[in-house]
């Protein structure tokens, strides 16, 4: 009886503990990349973009792969796992944003397709089937490269932007015009300054056409070289900055998800 007493006098002073917080379930979206070198790691804009300009409930896929055209992207199986991707349960909203150009362009066997149709026809069967897995496509004309006559570029993805933009008008999908972007830059700035997109500093060699290594290897080291089409980190980070700007324009609901930033590279003086 004595320990009773003795108990209750101790416990009488004591709070209940407070009631924890609820918890509030995350709403979380994911944007999954889609393309070729240009959007790869090492050596295009995605790397740069998911690591600097989505917020921590965006989640970035980088699915880019060095080499790949239209065609040989989905060939490969790649496609399939970015369908996999897009079906993945739990996202609020999934976006999936696809550039290609560079290797659908003629001289690339096995990966090179037909402008006026196989081209198209691929676009037109991405978005197809990426409305069909729930996701939302948004596309990206190709990065112009850094090809310099009489001043000014030599877009020679011409062709092939004016096809993507076609596909987004017909089938109504948000566009990046990346190539619209970065030609007004190139033309805007100089060739001086337009190297300073590479992976390495210019040097006294006649330069040489881009290659990308298409049969990604385990433990394979990073291969660096000074080339007018890919990107190193300064350039790579320039673009990043411009497509989470052209991003937040084009599809509004991102916004709150993407942080724009001012583009790297600053005009030389």
């Amino acid at each position: 009886m004595l320990a009773l007493l003795i108990a209750a006098a101790l416990t009488a002073g004591q709070v209940a503990p407070a009631a924890a917080p609820p918890v509030v379930p995350i709403r979380a979206s994911k944007v999954i990349l889609v393309g070729d070198s240009t959007t790869a790691v090492s050596g295009g804009w995605g790397g740069s973009f998911c690591a600097e300009h989505v917020a921590s409930f965006l989640a970035c896929v980088n699915l880019a792969r060095g080499g790949r055209s239209s065609g040989s992207y989905r060939a490969e199986g790649s496609w399939a796992l970015a369908l996999s991707e897009m079906r993945t349960p739990g996202f609020v909203r999934t976006w999936v944003v696809i550039q290609f150009g560079h290797n659908d362009q003629p001289g690339k066997p096995g990966r090179s397709t037909d402008l006026a149709t196989e081209f198209p026809a691929n676009l037109r069967a991405y978005v197809t089937e990426t409305r069909a897995a729930g996701a939302v496509p948004v596309l990206v004309t190709p990065l112009s490269r850094r090809i310099y006559k009489d001043g000014r570029i030599d877009n020679d993805l011409a062709p092939w932007a004016d096809a993507v933009r076609r596909v987004a008008r017909e089938m109504r999908v948000p566009l990046i015009d990346l190539n619209a972007l970065t030609l007004a830059e190139l033309n805007g700035n100089g060739e001086r300054w337009a190297e300073r997109f590479a992976q390495l500093p210019p040097t006294a060699a006649p330069p040489v056409a881009a290659t990308t290594e298409t049969n990604d290897t385990p433990f394979a080291q990073r291969k660096l070289s000074f080339d007018r089409t890919h990107l190193g980190r300064a350039g790579a980070d320039h673009v990043a900055a411009l497509m989470a700007g052209a991003l937040a324009r084009a599809v509004p609901e991102m916004r709150p998800m993407l942080y724009p930033t001012q583009p790297a590279l600053l005009p030389l003086r």
